[in-house]
Parts: C-alpha cells; sequence; structure tokens
C-alpha cells in the first residue's frame, strides 16, 4: 500500500505537468494580437472613398504579379491583372481590399490572400479653396480637415480678406453656409471650425472698399467688412478726420446702384451732433469732402499774414 501511494504521489506532479504544457501554448497565443484585431486597426485610418480619377497601389502580399497600381476610370472600376476589370469607387480602401481578397479567394486564385489598398493620387478627394488667400487651388481633405487648416494649407489669408468664408458642401451646393472668421487669438476659442468634407468648395470673401476723398488728413481707400456697417463717421475716422478747411455742409457721398449713380448730400456738422443720420457706407461708395473756398482764403490770408509779419520783423532786426 505505502508503495501504491508514492507511485500515485509521484504521478500527479507528472500529469501538472502535461498540462501545463499543454496550456501553455493557448495562455501564449492569447496574448498575441489576434487575427480578428487588424480590421479594428484598419478601420481607424481615414475613411475615405475612392473615386474616378484615384490612383490605386494595390499590393498582394507574395505575389508581385498580381501587385499593380492602377487608375480608377469614370466609371469607377480598375482593371486588376487575372481579375479583370473590378468596380471599386465609392469604397474606401478597406472595403477594397476585402473585396479583392474576396474575389481572389472564389476563383481559387490564392488560398489566404492578403491584399493592401492605398490611394497614391487623389484626384476626386480633393477641398478647392477660392477667393483671398495666398495660393487658392485643390488641396486633399486628408484624414479630418477643418476650415482653419485648409485656409493654413492654402498660404494664409490675403490682406484683402474679408471676415466671411462660405463652405458649399458637394452633396448640398443649394444651401451655402457662411462662417464668420474671428479677428485675434483671444476670439479663437468662439472660432466655428467646421470639417471640410471631400469635394467641397470654400470662398473667402474680399474686404469691401470705400473711398475717402477731398479735404480729409488721409485721403484713400480703406478696407470694410462687408457684413459689420460701418457709418459715414467712422469711415471718416479712418481717413484722419477732416481738415480745417473742409466745407462740411457740402460733403457727398456717391454711391453706384443698378439704376446707376446715386449722390447723397451730407452735413458733417449736423452728423456729428446727431441732427443729422449716421449712414451705412458700402463696399465701393466714395465719400467726398469738398473744401471751403472761403476758409482755405481766410487761413491763406492769415498764414500770409504771419509770413509777412515774420519776415518784417527778420528785416528790422
Amino acid at each position: 500500500m505505502k508503495k501504491s501511494k508514492t507511485r500515485d504521489s509521484s504521478f500527479r506532479p507528472g500529469i501538472a505537468f502535461i498540462a501545463f504544457l499543454l496550456l501553455t501554448p493557448q495562455l501564449g497565443f492569447s496574448q498575441q494580437p489576434t487575427p480578428g484585431a487588424t480590421p479594428d486597426q484598419r478601420n481607424s485610418a481615414p475613411n475615405i472613398a475612392i473615386g474616378a480619377g484615384d490612383l490605386l497601389s494595390i499590393v498582394v502580399f507574395d505575389t508581385p504579379e498580381l501587385t499593380t497600381s492602377a487608375r480608377v476610370s469614370q466609371d469607377g472600376e480598375v482593371n486588376l491583372p487575372v481579375l479583370g476589370m473590378m468596380r471599386l469607387a465609392g469604397m474606401n480602401t478597406i472595403d477594397a481590399a476585402r473585396r479583392i481578397e474576396d474575389e481572389l479567394r472564389s476563383r481559387h486564385l490564392i488560398l489566404d490572400p492578403h491584399v493592401t489598398v492605398f490611394i497614391s493620387e487623389y484626384a476626386s478627394q480633393g477641398a478647392t479653396v477660392m477667393g483671398e488667400v495666398r495660393t487658392p487651388g485643390v488641396y486633399p481633405t486628408l484624414g479630418t480637415r477643418k476650415m482653419l487648416d485648409m485656409i493654413s494649407v492654402a498660404g494664409g489669408l490675403q490682406t484683402t480678406a474679408g471676415k466671411t468664408v462660405t463652405i458649399v458642401h458637394r452633396d448640398d451646393p443649394q444651401h451655402p453656409v457662411n462662417i464668420a472668421l474671428q479677428s485675434g487669438p483671444a476670439n479663437m476659442s468662439a472660432q466655428e471650425n467646421p470639417v471640410i468634407l471631400p469635394g467641397d468648395t470654400m470662398i473667402v470673401a474680399k474686404a469691401g472698399v470705400v473711398y475717402v476723398i477731398g479735404d480729409v488728413l488721409k485721403p484713400g481707400g480703406f478696407l470694410i467688412d462687408n457684413n459689420t456697417p460701418v457709418s459715414v463717421m467712422q469711415s471718416l475716422s479712418l481717413a484722419g478726420g477732416w481738415d480745417k478747411t473742409a466745407a462740411l455742409s457740402k460733403t457727398k457721398l456717391i454711391r453706384k446702384t443698378s439704376e446707376g449713380r446715386e449722390e447723397v448730400d451730407l452735413d458733417l456738422k449736423h452728423v456729428a451732433y446727431g441732427s443729422q443720420a449716421d449712414i451705412s457706407v458700402k463696399d465701393g461708395d466714395i465719400l467726398f469732402v469738398p473744401s471751403s473756398i472761403s476758409k482755405t482764403l481766410t487761413y491763406r490770408g492769415i498764414e500770409a499774414a504771419i509770413s509777412i509779419t515774420s519776415g518784417v520783423l527778420i528785416y528790422t532786426h
């Protein structure tokens, strides 16, 4: 009996050791990445649809005869070696790779194919950036591109840029979206920054220009925001205000309309004191402040008298 107990006690560790060896591969296998995790990793890539004109790089693992580069036709089809014409437009690269794998497997060409599809050139996935940017053009929307990203890619804003960006979505061109650009870094937290999708069009508006000429301190053209009302007095402040010889009661606002030229008579003294409306100016308006002949002669007479008096004083000394 003692001998059998000894035999049983020596046999149990052996069984445990064999069980450990049998379980070890399973434990080790559970720690390795499973093939099922691969699609999840692939799905984390940007979901960009293949479109007509895109150049695809198709790699079949360990089968260089089937590895190729092909451009998508206008019908959305790709000519692949052995497989022939296959429609891939509208799919992302992951779905396209699976479609090719299924086709290779169903035709018994490869037992366990592994295919990778990469878009080498984007002909249909770009967004158009137009208007007042430094380098307008078509730029690829790789990953998640937002409005400010696309403006940056296009070289930034021109000095003549306004404060409105119009976004026309490819799937809804009848309803463009207007986005107001915030001014200054302090307002960036309030900046609306929508995602730009493939095929969208961005148009950066041009700032308006109001011209202030005549008897003002700094005549010229001044940029204004078309969406922000600017009054006559604000326009004059951009020009440094009127000069001392200005005929304030004879100021004119000249505006081009669909019916022709329109002139509005203004008395800047009344506007300054609030007895006349401080109307808003528009893009292309001309604010003309004429000179007063009487004021000019008066000030010139005073200047001439001062000059003569100074000359006499210098001569007498």
